[in-house]
């Protein structure tokens, strides 16, 4: 039996690197995430064989490129752990510039608040808002009933109260009307060389036209009849798509259209404030 200790430095030789093999290791070991500590005091010991057989196959799906939370089955987010897997996008921690605008939303206004999260895949913006505000009605959809699957049981897990639609963007929910409107829509052209270091997650979670501004478009085309008056419309787009969101925003009536920054300094998402009655 190999060490832990020779386990991880023929991984990182094999090219992974450091936390990475840390983190398969840890997890053939059945630990959790947060047990480096525990692995570098413990890096001595004998790998056991039932470990080194799981580690064996979690390195042959991280090296195909598939994604650290699918190999976990869980990703945190906003300080909720969610299950995620294949039918849904990882959720990023450049999303959370996204709710943090959207609670700001929702505390600005005067009475109950209803709140909609459009292509909910696993749930983490909806499940986001209505962990920290519960007094609001917060509702989600997706296209996917696999997705929509895995954000119903990671609320039914969380014991958070979400309403769940299944359709494309608005059209799931029908004569209804909201103070926010929140989404991270699909964002990426087709045929972005970035799509090939993404092939594990479902394609059509990702892309866009050839653009990648087709679904923000429909989703600015519809929104005003989904908003109250004063209600806000609140996009997650790409790293360079700012000017042309807020441009789309402004042509469709929107008002105080303006953009948020990212982790990076990056404007990563745009919204307006619908104020006119239709």
């Amino acid at each position: 039996m190999n060490s832990v200790r020779d386990t991880l430095s023929a991984l990182q030789t094999s090219g992974l690197d450091r936390l990475d093999a840390q983190m398969l290791v840890l997890l053939a070991l059945q630990r959790g995430p947060h047990d480096r500590a525990w692995l570098m005091a413990h890096d001595g010991d004998a790998l056991p064989s039932v470990a080194a057989a799981r580690l064996n196959a979690l390195v042959q799906r991280r090296q195909r490129g598939e994604p650290m939370a699918y190999l976990r089955g869980d990703q945190e987010f906003f300080g909720l752990q969610l299950h995620v897997d294949s039918r849904v996008l990882v959720p990023r921690p450049d999303t959370e510039t996204l709710v943090n605008w959207a609670l700001e939303k929702v505390d600005a206004a005067d009475n109950a608040v209803s709140v909609l999260d459009l292509g909910t895949g696993s749930g983490a913006i909806a499940l986001a808002i209505a962990a920290q505000r519960p007094k609001a009605s917060v509702n989600a959809t997706d296209a996917s009933e696999d997705a929509l699957a895995v954000a119903r049981s990671n609320a039914q897990r969380l014991g958070l109260s979400v309403q769940f639609h299944a359709g494309s963007w608005l059209g799931a929910v029908p004569g209804q009307r909201f103070d926010v409107i929140v989404t991270n829509p699909p964002y990426i052209a087709d045929g972005d060389p970035h799509l090939a270091a993404l092939t594990h997650e479902p394609l059509t979670a990702l892309t866009a036209g050839t653009d990648g501004l087709a679904d923000i478009r429909t989703i600015v085309a519809h929104a005003p009849r989904a908003l109250v008056p004063g209600g806000w419309l609140l996009i997650e787009h790409g790293f360079d798509q700012a000017t042309a969101v807020r441009g789309l925003l402004q042509a469709a009536g929107f008002e105080r259209v303006s953009s948020r920054t990212d982790l990076a300094a990056i404007e990563r998402c745009s919204g307006g404030q619908w104020q006119q009655q239709r």
